[in-house]
């Protein structure tokens, strides 16, 4: 049984440092821990300052907020369920974030439009039972910038089939999810892509 979620989750660092996002009781809610939101905005602190960034399935809005406090330039979330798309509204306003917008729609269907923009980082963090990875990961491709990072949280023993074009950059894990970042199209120097293909990692696996 998944553990009740928190009633709220802090942004770590940035201008927001502190400030608390709510985290209602919804089934399949589940903020990404507080140790794997640092680890990988360590990772993605020098590339920050003036992103792009999309979170794609925002729930709480913890990774895109934090993106926020952290110098993004400027921050979509999408959220299908309209209570929760609302309540980042009012966290927005309450936290005075510029240049950040909320979506209410289904991701898959969002992406499916003309993109209107490219993103240079985009989260990947759908809610655990759906499944969605895969095919959120086949319809981002015409959203991305040509050198953008990707960041991918699942459970710990879950295999994925992801675009060939991706390449891991880094990766972690606690004991119950996986994280990792990874880099589109030629953005990964050629010695770093080839140090990490040879190295064994049997729960992300780049498609062909």
């Amino acid at each position: 049984m998944n553990p009740r979620p928190p009633g709220q989750v802090r942004i770590i660092a940035g201008h927001l440092r502190g400030s608390k996002l709510p985290v209602p009781d919804r089934p399949g809610l589940r903020p990404s821990a507080d140790r794997v939101r640092e680890t990988l905005f360590n990772w993605l602190q020098p590339m920050l300052p003036g992103a792009r960034v999309l979170d794609l399935f925002a729930g709480t809005g913890a990774l895109g907020f934090e993106a926020c406090s952290r110098g993004a330039r400027a921050t979509t979330l999408v959220e299908r369920d309209p209570g929760l798309a609302e309540g980042l509204r009012d966290s927005a306003r309450r936290l005075k974030v510029e240049g950040l917008r909320v979506v209410t729609a289904d991701a898959l269907s969002w992406l499916q439009q003309d993109p209107g923009e490219r993103f240079d980082l985009v989260f990947l963090d759908p809610p655990f039972e759906a499944g969605l990875w895969e095919e959120a990961a086949r319809r981002l491709g015409p959203w991305l910038a040509s050198d953008a990072w990707i960041y991918v949280e699942t459970p710990l023993k879950t295999a994925l089939l992801l675009p060939s074009g991706w390449r891991l950059h880094r990766e972690g894990q606690t004991r119950e999810v996986r994280y990792a970042l990874f880099r589109s199209g030629n953005g990964a120097a050629p010695e770093t892509a080839a140090t990490i293909a040879s190295e064994p990692n049997p729960q992300v696996t780049p498609s062909a």
